[in-house]
């Protein structure tokens, strides 16, 4: 396991909630996808307003939560290498208490942002004496205070309300679920050298790829075709995105379509995403992305929906999707293959159904 500081922790403008912050220590735990690491961010911007707030995340979360002022220490897990076994798990955990040991603070509070029993157990071998989880999680044996996770409520709350274990009636206030990335400038002088000249023009950025492949809507190249005669179209997304982003490029004249596949680092891509006009994109990674960056967002579901709580939450935000089948939902993540072989979730929502509703969010009010 590696440690990393972050930036200066920052003065709190709120009375702190328990105690001074010297006497408080705070760990959040998120090991699990990008998407739920953004979504951890309010968590951690609250826990901030208490004191010092350090975050155990894997090496792929890390570059996420680059650059955040309201963490102390990232604590990078290498579950998947390095770190891997019952060896590594002990010796992460070995590492966090020795770091306890060495502040004089009277409450340790671990805040199990990721609930597989392995995360809890690292909480509790790390010296973190209250542990705080989800009441359904599979580490909850390992948590002292249990949250019931709320399924009515979007997935940014139900870890926004993980602060909060014994007020089950809390509400959060405005803004307090916006979660919050910080792009430096290096960051923003990778956008610029990828733009180039389109830094300053106006374009709709499309996210077309997924890790889940019933995820991934087919017709983003018919999508594209219809909004280049207006919109300048830029395509985002990881290495693996490149060969649909060849698709895309082939359906539009050079002039209007910019390919940004696997050129940039994940908080370039949501510096990207933030000077876009509008985001497309699948119920994938780059939605909360744009969330972070307030990037208005057309997130197109097929086996998934959004009650699960995954939907965009940036200003002027719309779903695509096929309301009435009746087979959909069929899995909480996307299957790998249509359950009952048609994909009809996805292949029946038409590039112009979809271009309809981004004409919708463009010509909304503020």
């Amino acid at each position: 396991m590696t440690a990393t500081p972050t930036a200066d922790f920052p003065a709190v403008k709120r009375q702190p909630i328990a105690g001074p912050p010297s006497a408080i220590d705070q760990l959040v735990i998120q090991t699990s996808f990008l998407g739920d690491t953004v979504l951890t961010t309010p968590l951690i911007t609250e826990l901030a307003m208490r004191g010092p707030v350090d975050v155990l995340t894997t090496p792929a979360g890390a570059p996420v939560l680059a650059n955040n002022p309201h963490i102390r220490t990232l604590h990078i897990y290498d579950k998947r290498g390095a770190d891997a076994g019952a060896a590594g798990m002990h010796r992460v955990a070995q590492a966090l208490r020795e770091g306890v040991r060495t502040q004089q603070v009277e409450h340790r509070i671990a805040y199990l942002a990721q609930g597989s029993l392995r995360s809890a157990a690292i909480a509790a071998l790390g010296g973190y004496g209250e542990r705080v989880g989800f009441a359904d999680a599979a580490g909850r044996l390992f948590y002292t205070m249990r949250v019931a996770r709320r399924d009515d409520r979007h997935h940014a709350e139900r870890l926004w309300r993980l602060a909060f274990p014994s007020n089950p009636n809390v509400e959060p206030p405005d803004g307090a679920l916006r979660p919050r990335l910080y792009p430096s400038r290096k960051e923003r002088s990778e956008v610029d050298a990828v733009l180039g000249t389109w830094s300053r023009e106006l374009f709709i950025a499309l996210a077309p790829g997924s890790v889940w492949a019933t995820k991934r809507w087919p017709y983003y190249s018919e999508l594209a075709a219809r909004l280049a005669p207006r919109w300048r179209v830029v395509i985002v997304g990881g290495p693996d995105d490149a060969e649909v982003a060849k698709e895309i490029v082939a359906a539009l004249p050079a002039a209007r379509v910019l390919d940004a596949t696997g050129r940039l680092s994940i908080l370039a891509s949501a510096e990207l995403i933030a000077r876009a006009q509008l985001l497309v994109t699948n119920d994938s990674s780059p939605q909360h992305l744009a969330s972070a960056m307030s990037t208005p967002t057309i997130t197109i579901f097929g086996p998934t929906v959004e009650r699960f709580g995954f939907g965009p939450l940036a200003p002027k935000s719309r779903i695509a999707e096929l309301p009435d089948l009746a087979c959909r939902p069929c899995h909480h993540h996307g299957p790998p293959s249509c359950p009952l072989s048609h994909w009809r979730c996805m292949r029946d929502l038409s590039a112009e159904a979809v271009a309809g509703i981004v004409q919708q969010s463009l010509n909304a009010e503020p």
